[in-house]
């Protein structure tokens, strides 16, 4: 019987993996690696690894959820040591409970080894700070897929004073999130930043507030994946923004 090592890929640097992930990306025999995974990332990957694509955009999936846990249990039952790659954290918003428990089922051995989550790492990246003892005391981490053309989320929780809400694959549903915080009394003027490719060179920032955000995201044309933060810690952006993505050499 194999093993299969549940691994976090962080949110695109790679040099934000842990010593850990390297490892097992460098010893693995096999490695199933998920969309939001940056192609700096699978350079750790061993040559003689072999690679499977089990991506997810949105409406559009490689492999069916329950085709990737079957997949997991049949690498590990020919004796594989196999790397299960999600971006970002895998027990936040990335399914690796439900994999596991698929796993557990048949009784096969795995480890977690913890990731760098897009909240944390985008926002660090883009100069904002989750909390800060002047404009935020707490933060909450939800998840912006829309069902129907509506955000199903606990509105009320989302509109309280002095914290920060970050929102996972929010992009598609920016203008019905912005519409429903005001809705439920956050101010239109509330600051919020949407980050694209967060931490990679390609990285966008783009800030504003909840009356004007939909109009200047579709003006930059901002393209998942991204990132949102809500919440007057944004205003610390300009002041914090710290990272410069390289400019790319030209030659004569």
């Amino acid at each position: 019987m194999g093993r299969v090592y549940l691994v976090g890929a962080g949110p695109g640097d790679p040099e934000l993996l842990t010593l850990r992930a390297v490892r097992l990306l460098q010893q693995a025999q096999v490695v199933v690696y998920d969309h939001l995974v940056s192609s700096a990332v699978l350079e750790f990957v061993s040559p003689k690894a072999q690679r499977i694509y089990a991506g997810k955009r949105r409406n559009e999936h490689t492999l069916r959820q329950e085709e990737i846990n079957t997949l997991l249990i049949s690498l590990a039952t020919q004796g594989k040591q196999v790397v299960r790659l999600k971006g970002g954290d895998p027990f936040i918003f990335g399914r690796g409970g439900e994999e596991l428990q698929a796993l557990a089922a048949r009784g096969i051995d795995f480890e977690v080894v913890p990731g760098v989550t897009a909240a944390s790492g985008v926002a660090s990246y883009a100069g904002i700070p989750l909390t800060h003892r002047d404009y935020a005391q707490s933060c909450i981490f939800v998840t912006g897929h829309l069902k129907n053309g509506t955000a199903d989320l606990d509105w009320p929780s989302l509109v309280r004073l002095n914290q920060t809400v970050v929102i996972y694959m929010g992009l598609g549903g920016l203008p019905e999130i912005c519409r429903q915080m005001m809705a439920h009394g956050a101010a239109p003027n509330l600051p919020i930043a949407v980050v694209q490719d967060g931490s990679i060179a390609s990285q966008k920032v783009v800030t504003g507030t909840l009356i004007d955000m939909p109009d200047r995201v579709a003006r930059a044309g901002l393209k998942s994946p991204c990132l949102t933060i809500i919440g007057n810690v944004v205003k610390l952006h300009d002041e914090l923004a710290w990272f410069k993505p390289p400019v790319a050499l030209t030659t004569v």
